[in-house]
């Protein structure tokens, strides 16, 4: 039987992890035609690594830090006066109340999110109460899972899950509670709790009250944070 003879380029391309590419190319010598199929035979070229080898740069990260926690009514507060400040750690605890959502796959953030978040943090005012008083992050988020349900496998939360109606209340609640004391200080996680439990019907306010926390220990707090010189430690 007559041999068919090939003459034809192939590329065969590797990458690595690191983003570096080798372009390695195969010469195609023959093909026979037998009964069998098709013999080939391949026979390797010269590599050229300056030629083919192109390295990726990693871009640089961009981050945006926020400064404030969404607010439903920015015009609360009277003309001349300024809305106060959040504490860092209420910041960074709304941050985390964020992550914590989609780490559930929650497709909103809630007052019960908020709560976990104030606790993730840890090291605020409000969490280490609530640890005074045995209310735990584990303890909370398996009273979440209890109340909740647990979301759906494939589902993908948002970069930023939207507050529900009663997580925007809750710290809209703290602002005001803040502007009427008109101590000009920042409002804190104890503010955020506090305003967590005003929303009697939320899910934050069931966990709580699930865990053992009540009006006696709300004002407990309540009194603590209006003492001078109080801070979010």
């Amino acid at each position: 039987m007559a041999a068919a003879h090939y003459h034809c380029p192939a590329s065969l391309i590797l990458r690595s992890d690191t983003g570096v590419r080798f372009v390695h190319t195969l010469t195609l010598k023959s093909a026979e035609n037998s009964w069998l199929g098709t013999k080939v035979r391949v026979s390797r070229c010269s590599l050229n690594l300056r030629r083919h080898v192109s390295v990726c740069r990693s871009r640089p990260l961009a981050a945006t830090v926020s400064f404030s926690l969404p607010t439903a009514k920015p015009e609360r507060a009277s003309p001349g006066q300024e809305i106060p400040k959040w504490s860092s750690k209420a910041i960074k605890s709304f941050a985390m109340s964020e992550l914590e959502a989609r780490k559930l796959k929650y497709p909103t953030t809630g007052t019960e999110a908020l709560l976990m978040g104030v606790l993730i943090e840890g090291t605020n005012l409000a969490a280490k109460f609530l640890r005074a008083n045995g209310i735990t992050l584990l303890k909370v988020r398996d009273e979440t899972v209890k109340l909740l349900g647990k979301a759906d496998l494939f589902f993908f939360s948002p970069e930023h899950p939207p507050l529900t109606d009663e997580a925007q209340r809750a710290l809209d609640w703290a602002v005001d509670q803040k502007i009427k004391s008109v101590d000009g200080r920042e409002i804190t996680t104890a503010h955020i709790l506090l305003g967590i439990w005003s929303e009697v019907d939320s899910p934050g306010h069931k966990i709580l009250s699930t865990l053992g926390f009540n009006d006696e220990k709300a004002k407990e707090l309540e009194s603590s944070i209006s003492k001078p010189g109080c801070t979010d430690d």
